[in-house]
């Protein structure tokens, strides 16, 4: 991100504080850090909804032109107790700082605790290129245990043009909201009863999420997976070995302690967030030779995370999904052609979804970790040689590996800029070590295997959520749940319609329309759901034993049934 603008926008919190201040002298501070595209100031105190932003930003504007300087101090913290004497948050925040000399920064007549950036003099800032655009809430520090502020979102660029590209991007954006597709198309639900986070599929949504399962299936077995299954609970040590109760408990479900249930039963049991525990299982039931390997598992296998109410988002966010998982256990020799072999199917299967434009990242060891330097040098020095084989660009992302292993992240890039995660390859020497796996080498010596996890897709459920944004909800032919919808004109017609549905069916999913409705509102509505073909069939379609094709909003014309079966079947 470019530094000056990050300066700019955390300036903008400030001001945005001061003007806070200015209007609602009561209001109680928390944080206002810059984030992408903007930044945000949390108050407390304050009920305010998004009919007052107009007045704030009003407010902010007049302070900016006073031409105000932002001055750096560094004080003691007792100092610092007294100036922020009245301000709880502050007060907290200071409490955390081990050092005992804290930065404060002089705008006007505010002052905040903040160790900067920031601009010189707010004559820096053009008064036309940012923007107050919502209001949400957020716990203080985000944590649950502590009290909900009011959090306050701006955006803001050097250029009023880039403001007003970017606001016409986040109304794009609404329109694409996979949310609105989904209730649009009767894709999914999330039901109040069963719990947040948690997907009700609807039968065209379950079509579309098996369509997508069968497909990748078929891709993972023609590459050499085999197929495992795995229960959804497993007892807590499986986790203890593993290292997920040390390094991923806060994304748990608590446990289950089963002597609350039965006196014989002494055990605790965890709901898997994981699968790749149990696969290494499989991997030890038996002894294993240097003949075997690589083993390639695969599982469909439905996990759960906690993740914090406030974070769920439809089906980019949740707490249950189900993984395109595999794991590959092979040898050192074996690990450079596993990943490029990996990475090939990895871009023929997301060209197959029409993704045109991925972001690849490799992401090195993060601070809190297992395993020695060396074993995350070799690690790391593989994923790098694969990705350079394949002669794929990538960014370094810094710190941002697992606690096992590092990876690498492929984000799909849609027409809005944005990018979603997807395809996930971690290479990992830590699993191996903990559950002491091994193989008889050719000479007949143990051996570490190395563990590859991977999944392509990723969540499945976030996956269909960014595949319905990145196309708009108009789904590629081929996974589209359904892909023709046949409209008799009149209901002397029915029964031709019916006849072309059975002889399209055995390739296509299809469905008739007979409602009594006229004939331009069920086109207009099987537009509305996104239906690829429209088939049109009259007395002259069914005297030439044709149809008349309309695609995507245009009249493609009279084909014979045949010769449109032959056409459809090319983009299948």
């Amino acid at each position: 991100m470019d530094k000056e603008i990050e300066k700019i926008r955390h300036s903008l919190s400030h001001i945005m504080a001061h003007a806070v201040k200015d209007l609602y002298p009561q209001a109680k501070f928390g944080m206002g850090p810059f984030i992408e595209n903007g930044f945000y100031y949390d108050f407390d105190k304050i009920k305010i909804g998004n009919e007052e932003l107009e007045k704030i930003e009003k407010r902010m504007q007049e302070i900016i032109q006073e031409n105000i300087s932002f001055d750096q101090k560094t004080i003691k913290k007792d100092e610092a107790k007294k100036i922020f004497s009245d301000q709880p948050y502050k007060l907290e925040i200071i409490k955390d700082i081990e050092e005992d000399q804290v930065s404060i920064y002089h705008s006007g007549k505010f002052i905040d605790l903040c160790s900067g950036p920031h601009i010189k003099n707010s004559k820096e800032i053009n008064l036309k290129a940012f923007k107050l655009t919502r209001i949400a809430g957020a716990y203080f520090k985000g944590s649950e245990d502590n009290p909900m502020l009011t959090r306050i979102y701006g955006v803001a660029f050097k250029t009023k043009e880039e403001l007003e590209q970017h606001l016409k991007n986040i109304e794009e954006a609404k329109k694409r909201d996979h949310r609105a597709i989904g209730e649009k198309l009767g894709l999914f639900m999330i039901s109040e009863n069963v719990g947040p986070g948690l997907i009700l599929w609807h039968p065209k949504g379950a079509i579309l999420k098996r369509t997508i399962e069968n497909y990748i299936l078929s891709e993972y077995f023609d590459n050499g997976y085999e197929p495992v299954c795995t229960p959804h609970i497993s007892k807590t040590q499986l986790f203890d070995i593993s290292g997920h109760n040390n390094f991923y408990k806060e994304s748990m479900f608590p446990l289950m302690h089963m002597e609350e249930k039965d006196k014989d039963e002494k055990e605790s049991y965890q709901i898997k967030p994981m699968n790749c525990p149990f696969h290494v299982q499989i991997y030890k039931s038996k002894t294993r030779s240097y003949r075997d390997i690589p083993i390639r598992y695969t599982e469909l296998g439905t996990v759960y995370r906690y993740e914090k109410s406030g974070t769920l988002h439809g089906l980019t966010r949740v707490r249950g999904f189900t993984q395109d998982d595999a794991h590959v256990f092979c040898s050192k020799d074996q690990l450079n052609s596993e990943l490029y072999s990996l990475l090939n199917l990895t871009m023929k299967i997301l060209k197959k979804f029409e993704f045109e434009k991925f972001n690849i990242y490799l992401s090195t060891r993060p601070e809190k970790r297992v395993g020695s330097d060396e074993v995350w040098n070799i690690a790391e020095n593989s994923l790098k040689g694969a990705l350079e084989k394949m002669e794929l660009d990538y960014k370094i992302d810094s710190g941002e590996g697992v606690f096992y292993g590092p990876k690498i992240d492929i984000k799909i890039e849609d027409s809005l800029k944005r990018e979603w995660q997807c395809t996930t390859i971690q290479v990992d020497f830590n699993l191996p070590e903990r559950f002491d796996m091994t193989y008889i080498n050719n000479t007949g010596e143990k051996e570490r295997p190395i563990m590859v996890h991977r999944a392509l897709l990723g969540s499945l459920e976030r996956f269909i959520g960014v595949l319905l944004e990145y196309h708009a909800g108009n789904l590629p032919l081929w996974v589209s749940p359904i892909q023709c919808l046949v409209i008799p004109i009149g209901e002397e017609q029915s029964e031709y319609a019916k006849k072309v549905a059975k002889q399209l069916s055995s390739s296509l999913r299809v469905k008739i329309s007979l409602e009594n409705e006229t004939l331009n509102k069920r086109i207009r509505e099987a537009e509305v759901m996104k239906i690829p073909y429209i088939l049109v069939v009259g007395g002259r379609e069914e005297k030439n034993n044709s149809v008349s094709v309309r695609c995507n909003g245009k009249d493609e014309g009279v084909v014979e049934i045949s010769k449109f079966l032959e056409k459809v079947k090319n983009n299948l």
